[in-house]
């Protein structure tokens, strides 16, 4: 009796470290299509060139990235979300009916609270991670979310946007 309980311990283990990770794939996925959606609505509806290059640079990064993590989930056989979460389409909801430098401002705020916890969550899977493909994609992207957040907090300074 005792072994049998003894060999199911590293099984238990490992669900359990496991289920972070399934949480990182989840919640790196809902992230990644969440900033390709509001990069491309930054694109139709920003005011300043700086939102719209920012929009599209949004657009461009986080699709390549998200290719990557769908590659690596497909062989993991891990299956992701197809949509935003809920609160990110809210958030996508309330900008859409923003315009001009009013939507500006809250699509750069909307973008570094995100990004930060992009960087969060990232840092995260990379300290305690047990999934090796999925610690090794937070590391590699973690410096472009990081460029992503400089960036934003420099858009933010120069549109007079107070920021932390």
């Amino acid at each position: 009796m005792m072994v049998t309980i003894t060999s199911c311990a590293p099984v238990l283990a490992l669900s359990v470290d496991k289920s972070s990770d399934q949480s990182f794939f989840k919640h790196a996925a809902q992230g990644g299509i969440a900033e390709v959606d509001a990069g491309t609505l930054a694109q139709r509806k920003g005011d300043s060139q700086a939102v719209k290059d920012f929009g599209a640079m949004m657009v461009q990064d986080h699709s390549a990235a998200n290719e990557k993590l769908k590659s690596i989930a497909t062989a993991e056989s891990v299956e992701l979300p197809t949509k935003a979460s809920v609160s990110q389409a809210a958030s996508r909801a309330k900008l859409e009916v923003l315009s001009g430098d009013t939507f500006d401002k809250a699509y750069i705020k909307g973008q570094i609270a995100a990004h930060e916890q992009t960087v969060a969550l990232f840092k995260r899977e990379i300290a305690s991670g047990a999934d090796s493909q999925a610690k090794s994609f937070a590391a590699e992207t973690l410096p472009t979310v990081e460029s992503h957040l400089k960036k934003l907090r420099q858009i933010a300074t120069g549109a007079g946007i107070g920021v932390k």
